[in-house]
């Protein structure tokens, strides 16, 4: 096959291109240059998609003896990924920029225009399997190592995008032998620090970054019986679950720490309470997606109705709301609901047992066994024994 191999400049993505070319396939190479700022540099394991990255890339190109690009798509990521990170804690909520970058950039904007160039598939190092089913139908499932499993990040990847996916690093049972791996190929980037944080706030200050591009006012920190306990400096800056910074400068009246259980943008509020308060048993997402068929439950469903009060058939699934969280067992179900006094079609999911910290804005991917069925926005997240705490 024709392989373009979406080249990061680490050692993940430089042993899965070297894969693919010991596979006998036509491979280039090519990285994506995704900052506005074309100089800035790397610090350690912080950020990723810099001038050394791509300088890395071009080495591991050249011992391959394969092509080497790099297209910039710095505009197209500004606009799907970073702009979206600031429109979303604009109305209070936390959104993974991962997940953005996955979905828009390198399975969507990379994929078509190696679709038009006559790619047959887009290589990444990604630690996901893809299964055919007796149908000759895509799934993707977890990796056979699951502590770097990655699964949850490509779980926004459509049955289209993954026949045209390839994760060579499929079956490899640890990092550690990537890393020898690349050291045996000559790769100088063999023990190169994974990155982590988010690629575009390198300092990992995501607070102080979103003060120079979001208003910010003061307001008040309350409880959930309306008692205000202090003031904070912008409501939108914080996430559900968080401790820190809340600078309430007295502690509860059982001497335990609060943490955020809602923030309201529209009053410029943070509601607090004791970390018991954060357990959630039900989610509710939207703008679902569907990693390979939809279960037939939902397929179904589509085939049904869309007028409120709408419900499918219930079916068991495995939710996980973190990239690195253990899955839960849970019961789901798409609704058609309400939302913010419009229809909107809702994937519900009954966990089985509580979430804490589970905040709108980051998504829930769920799985059956190790595969992945689909995900979906969490727009909210609560107890059913405590409605009233309904913003988380």
């Amino acid at each position: 096959m024709r392989v373009l191999a979406a080249m990061s400049g680490g050692v993940d993505s430089a042993v899965a291109a070297a894969r693919a070319v010991d596979a006998g396939h036509d491979v280039v190479g090519v990285h994506l240059a995704l900052s506005r700022m074309p100089g800035t540099l790397r610090t350690g394991s912080r950020g990723c998609c810099t001038i050394e990255d791509s300088m890395d890339a071009r080495r591991v190109c050249d011992k391959l003896g394969i092509p080497f690009y790099v297209w910039d798509f710095s505009d197209r990521f500004k606009e799907d990924v970073v702009d979206n990170f600031i429109d979303e804690y604009a109305q209070g909520r936390t959104p993974n920029p991962c997940m953005r970058c996955n979905e828009k950039i390198k399975f969507s904007a990379l994929l078509e225009k190696a679709v038009a160039l006559g790619f047959d598939a887009v290589c990444t190092g990604h630690y996901a399997k893809l299964v055919e089913d007796p149908d000759g139908n895509v799934e993707l499932h977890r990796a056979a190592d699951w502590a770097k499993d990655q699964s949850y990040v490509l779980g926004v990847l459509t049955h289209e995008q993954l026949k045209h996916s390839m994760f060579p690093l499929a079956e490899t049972p640890t990092k550690a032998e990537v890393r020898a791996e690349a050291e045996e190929r000559g790769f100088s980037i063999a023990k190169k620090p994974d990155s982590h944080d988010i690629c575009f706030i390198p300092d990992g200050d995501t607070r102080g970054w979103l003060e120079e591009r979001i208003d910010l006012e003061e307001g008040e920190i309350k409880d959930t019986s309306g008692e205000v306990l202090g003031t904070h400096r912008g409501a939108r800056a914080f996430t559900v679950g968080q401790r820190k910074g809340l600078s309430i400068g007295r502690p509860a009246s059982d001497g335990k720490p609060r943490f955020v259980l809602e923030i309201r943008p529209k009053t410029n509020e943070v509601v607090v309470g004791s970390k018991e308060m954060l357990a959630v048993d039900e989610i509710r997402g939207i703008r679902e997606t569907w990693a390979g068929l939809p279960v037939p439950e939902a397929q179904r469903f589509d085939a049904g109705t869309d007028q409120p009060g709408a419900v499918s058939e219930s079916f068991e699934i495995l939710a996980q709301v973190r990239a690195h969280a253990d899955p839960v067992p849970a019961v789901a179900h798409l609704e058609i609901g309400d939302v913010d006094g419009e229809p909107s079609r809702e994937l519900v999911v009954r966990l089985e047992e509580p979430l804490r910290g589970v905040a709108p804005g980051q998504t829930v991917v769920i799985y059956q066994g190790t595969r992945v069925l689909g995900q979906a926005t969490i727009n909210r997240a609560y107890s059913l024994s405590r409605p009233d705490i309904a913003g988380h």
